[in-house]
C-alpha cells in the first residue's frame, strides 16, 4: 500500500504569496523603479536630510522588485533599468551647488560616491532575473518532454516518417505530371 505524503508549505511562502504579482513590460519595470526611486529620494531629503545610508537600503528592495515584477520575456531589462533608476533618484540629494554645472557635478559625485549601493542593487536584480530565467527555461523543458511522451502516440508519428521514405523510393520519370505535363516540374539536367 502506497501512502501519500504531503509536503507542507513553509509561513514564509505563504505570506509572500500574498504579495502583489504584478508583470510588468521591460518599460514599465524601468519607469517603476525611477519614479519609486525618485519619490524615496524626495521622501529621504525632507525626513532624513538626504541621508545616503537611507537611499541606499531603500534602493536594495526596489531593485528586488523591480526583477521579480518584469514579466518573463523582458527580463533582461531588470538589471540595466535599475541603475538608471539609481541616477534618477540620486538627483534630490546629491546636494550640488547653485547651476547647472554645480548640479552635475554633484550628480557624478553622489554616483561616485554611492557605487558601493549601485552594484549591490544590480546584483541583487541580475541574480533574481538570472534565476528567473533558469526556472522559465527548465519549466520550458520539462513542458516539451511532457508532449513529447504524451503527445501522438507512435501510430500517429509512423506515417510521417515514411512518407519521405516512400518518396524518396519511388522513380519519377521526366515529364510525368498531370494532364499533358500542365503539372510537370522541370528538372535540372546532371551534371557528370
Amino acid at each position: 500500500m502506497y501512502r501519500v505524503r504531503v509536503r507542507s508549505v513553509p509561513p514564509v511562502v505563504l505570506a509572500l504569496r500574498r504579495f502583489p504579482n504584478p508583470r510588468l513590460t521591460g518599460i514599465g519595470a524601468g519607469l517603476f523603479a525611477a519614479l519609486t526611486m525618485f519619490v524615496l529620494a524626495c521622501v529621504d531629503r525632507l525626513l532624513f536630510d538626504s541621508s545616503e545610508l537611507v537611499y541606499g537600503l531603500l534602493f536594495l528592495p526596489v531593485s528586488a522588485l523591480t526583477a521579480l515584477w518584469v514579466r518573463p520575456a523582458d527580463l533582461v531589462t531588470a538589471p540595466i533599468s535599475v541603475p538608471i533608476a539609481f541616477a534618477v533618484g540620486v538627483f534630490p540629494i546629491s546636494g550640488g551647488s547653485e547651476g547647472l554645472g554645480g548640479q552635475i557635478m554633484g550628480l557624478v559625485t553622489a554616483l561616485a560616491v554611492h557605487a558601493g549601493w549601485l552594484y549591490g542593487g544590480t546584483l541583487i536584480a541580475g541574480l533574481i532575473a538570472s534565476v528567473r530565467k533558469v526556472r522559465q527555461m527548465r519549466a520550458r523543458r520539462r513542458y516539451v518532454l511532457a508532449q513529447g511522451r504524451g503527445g501522438a502516440p507512435s501510430s500517429e508519428r509512423a506515417p510521417r516518417a515514411a512518407a519521405p521514405a516512400a518518396a524518396a523510393a519511388k522513380p519519377v520519370r521526366a515529364g510525368a505530371g498531370g494532364a499533358g505535363g500542365a503539372g510537370a516540374v522541370a528538372r535540372r539536367p546532371q551534371r557528370p
